[in-house]
């Protein structure tokens, strides 16, 4: 008996469905993202009036964040299947915002720091625009893409670590812009995962995501605020 007919009836009938779960799961994605946003600005607004980030010397805010991003990964890893998922999540991005208050506060103590401010939103926007619309026309899978990226990540946080030390200013432009690279091809990738049914949980997807555009605002700042101030 040929079960070829078959089978092919049995995948043309459950396409509709896996379709469907596909755009729930993007869906999702964005409506997650999205309100990502604002404990991650709340975050920073407080760190930057309580003084807190600032006030640590940067080798006790390498280990905080290390340890802090860690743990709530986990924490995120363990409850992605639960109510709690959500709330874990929310408050990951919250403490990622107080971290980034340091760079936020520095520079908005320049002239120009709130237009430079503005100009790494929108700069981060544009490139998550521009990722998510590629995400729809490519065609090819980009799983094989993500073990290089995932490689170029370790080299970045290896040498980042290493400049805390070193504080190379040559170094830390080089490592912005290989990181605006590397984290804009992690949204593409993280993407289209979800929309070729590779990525089916909407909070994972969120927190690749969110760390990829996190990474991105992060460096596109540092590199406005580099040259931001040698325009002072």
């Amino acid at each position: 008996m040929n079960l070829q007919p078959i089978n092919l009836r049995a995948r043309a009938a459950q396409a509709p469905g896996l379709a469907a779960q596909q755009q729930r799961v993007l869906r999702n994605t964005y409506w997650l993202l999205a309100l990502s946003m604002v404990p991650t600005v709340a975050g920073a607004w407080l760190g930057i009036a309580t003084g807190l980030s600032s006030a640590m010397s940067p080798m006790v805010s390498l280990v905080v964040f290390l340890a802090g991003a860690f743990g709530f990964m986990f924490a995120i890893e363990r409850t992605k299947d639960s109510a709690a998922g959500v709330p874990v999540l929310l408050a990951f991005t919250f403490f990622m915002g107080l971290m980034l208050s340091r760079l936020v506060g520095t520079v908005l103590g320049l002239s120009n720091g709130a237009s430079l401010v503005m100009t790494a939103f929108a700069g981060t926007g544009g490139i998550f625009l521009g990722m998510a619309m590629l995400s729809t026309v490519i065609k090819r899978d980009l799983t094989s893409m993500g073990k290089w990226l995932f490689v170029g990540v370790v080299m970045l946080v290896v040498a980042g670590i290493a400049n805390v030390f070193i504080q190379s200013g040559a170094l830390m432009i080089t490592l912005s812009v290989l990181a605006i690279g590397i984290f804009s091809a992690f949204i593409l990738h993280d993407l289209k995962r979800v929309q070729d049914g590779l990525e089916t949980n909407y909070i994972t997807a969120t927190l690749g995501v969110y760390l990829s555009l996190f990474n991105v605002f992060q460096s596109l700042l540092a590199l406005l605020g580099i040259f931001g101030s040698n325009d002072d």
